[in-house]
């Protein structure tokens, strides 16, 4: 299975690039992490907020890979243990379909990105800087890749 990533957000510090690509490599082939950044649209005078939010939408649209799940994460989405996680991914394994998680820009996501998606997953009720929920979204795929594995990386 291949999950994507389809994130707004480009030319990010190393430190979010290292620590991405830490978790992703140490996925195995049954489960690979795919990057696709999404060039933030131009905030400027005069551009509303909707403008901006639309614009990154159809831009995350085009991104999703044919036939993928698509998991849009929101605050408002649900929450998963690490053990549910684990469950989601095992469940996403065995459709035998890819999964593209959906991460918007500073200001959201699109609503049709919302009702493009299957299931909503928020990573908690905090507020995180987006370059940070890559670096937290590919760990917590490892942990919960590691969980279905028998690897001792999760310590419940």
């Amino acid at each position: 299975m291949k999950i994507y990533l389809i994130a707004v957000g480009n030319r990010l510090s190393d430190w979010v690039v290292t620590g991405y690509q830490e978790y992703a490599r140490r996925l195995q082939s049954d489960c690979t992490l795919h990057l696709r950044e999404i060039a933030p649209a131009r905030r400027g005078k005069g551009q509303s907020v909707a403008a901006v939010v639309a614009a990154e939408g159809e831009r995350i649209l085009k991104a999703i890979p044919a036939g993928s799940r698509v998991v849009a994460l929101e605050v408002e989405g649900r929450a998963w243990s690490t053990e549910q996680l684990a469950a989601r991914c095992s469940h996403w394994l065995a459709s035998g379909r890819d999964v593209a998680l959906l991460v918007g820009g500073p200001e959201g996501l699109a609503e049709e990105c919302r009702q493009r998606a299957e299931e909503s997953w928020s990573l908690s009720p905090l507020t995180f800087p987006h370059p940070l929920v890559r670096v937290m979204l590919a760990e917590q795929l490892y942990r919960a890749w590691s969980l279905l594995h028998n690897h001792p990386y999760h310590r419940a």
